[in-house]
């Protein structure tokens, strides 16, 4: 499968006009764009529904035409949950939460690049993966 899959954080610095991160996330929002499709998944749309208070405003906000909806594949959260299991071994911190393993191993089953600005954990745990890493502003 070809395309970006977009990390809520970049969605969410794009929404919020992000002072110190919007612009850039923006310009990297449309550069995948111009080269080939986006799409979320459940965690992201999860993570980035925060922001509204209503689906309907969500649903104009991440029209599907632009961000393609993808189900999470059974063997992405078996990915996810091992890469977890790695990362706590190897003392990573319990604040750390879960979503971030489903999109990266998302990313890894379905063979997607995935355009984040938290390239670091992705690079570390899902090696396979394509990072777009939004440099620091």
């Amino acid at each position: 499968m070809a395309g970006t899959l977009v990390d809520s954080n970049v969605i969410l610095d794009v929404l919020t006009a992000d002072r110190a991160w919007g612009a850039r996330s923006s310009a990297a929002l449309e550069q995948a764009a111009n080269e080939g499709p986006l799409y979320i998944n459940p965690i992201i749309y999860a993570e980035v529904s925060i922001r509204f208070a209503r689906i309907e405003e969500m649903e104009e906000a991440l029209p599907p035409d632009s961000f393609a909806r993808l189900p999470l594949p059974l063997e992405a959260a078996f990915l996810a949950g091992k890469a977890f299991l790695a990362y706590r071994k190897k003392g990573g911190a319990r604040r750390s939460t879960l979503p971030d393993f489903f999109i990266g191993a998302h990313a890894a089953v379905a063979g997607l690049r995935l355009l984040t600005r938290d390239a670091s954990r992705y690079r570390t745990y899902f090696p396979s993966v394509s990072i777009v890493a939004i440099g620091q502003p």
